[in-house]
C-alpha cells in the first residue's frame, strides 16, 4: 500500500511585518518565515533571484498563490516541455517553507488541552472519570491536555457537555 504523504500548503498570509511572515498552513499551524534570517543563511547576493527580495517594498508585494508563497513583481523565465519561454512569479515551495519556519508560541493559538484540563480539575475529576462521562479513553484525555493530538469539534462538544457537564457555546467574529 502506497503511504500518503501529507505536503504542508500555506492557506493563508496572516501578517507581513518587515522581513518576517507569519501564515497559517493546512495543518492548522501558524508559523512565522524570519526571511532576514533565511536570506542570510542562502547567502542572496545580486545576480540571484532573492537580491530583489531585500528590498522591503518589493519584499511586502508577496502573495498567497498555489497554496504557497509568490512574488509576482520578480518574474523568473523558464521552458515549457514544447521549447516555449514562460514566465512565472517567484515562488518558495511550501514545504521548504514549512522547514524553514517556526511555530508560533501555543500561548497565540487555540488551547483547547488547556481548557479541557482547567475545567476538569475545576469539577474534581480525574482523566479517568472524564473519560468514561464523555465516552473517550483516559490514554486520549492525556494526549488532548498535553497537545499531543487534535481533537474534532464533535468529539470536544462530547468531552464539554457529556464529560464536564458544562455548555459549549462557539463565537466566531
Amino acid at each position: 500500500m502506497r503511504k500518503i504523504q501529507k505536503i504542508p500548503r500555506i492557506i493563508k498570509i496572516e501578517d507581513v511585518n518587515e522581513f518576517v511572515i507569519q501564515c497559517m498552513f493546512n495543518n492548522g499551524e501558524s508559523r512565522k518565515l524570519d526571511f532576514e534570517r533565511i536570506f542570510a543563511d542562502w547567502n542572496v547576493k545580486k545576480g540571484d533571484f532573492e537580491y530583489k527580495l531585500l528590498d522591503k517594498n518589493e519584499f511586502e508585494k508577496v502573495k498567497l498563490r498555489n497554496y504557497t508563497l509568490s512574488w509576482p513583481n520578480i518574474e523568473i523565465k523558464l521552458k515549457s516541455p514544447t521549447g516555449d519561454d514562460l514566465i512565472e512569479p517567484y515562488e518558495i515551495g511550501a514545504d521548504v517553507l514549512y522547514n524553514l519556519s517556526n511555530p508560533i508560541d501555543k500561548e497565540s493559538g487555540f488551547q483547547f488541552g488547556l481548557i479541557i484540563r482547567n475545567a476538569r480539575i475545576k469539577a474534581g475529576m480525574t482523566q479517568h472519570q472524564l473519560a468514561m462521562r464523555s465516552g473517550t479513553s483516559r490514554f486520549y484525555i492525556s494526549r488532548l491536555e498535553n497537545d499531543k493530538t487534535d481533537v474534532e469539534l464533535s468529539t470536544f462538544r462530547k468531552i464539554i457537555e457529556a464529560g464536564l457537564g458544562k455548555h459549549l457555546r462557539m463565537i466566531i467574529e
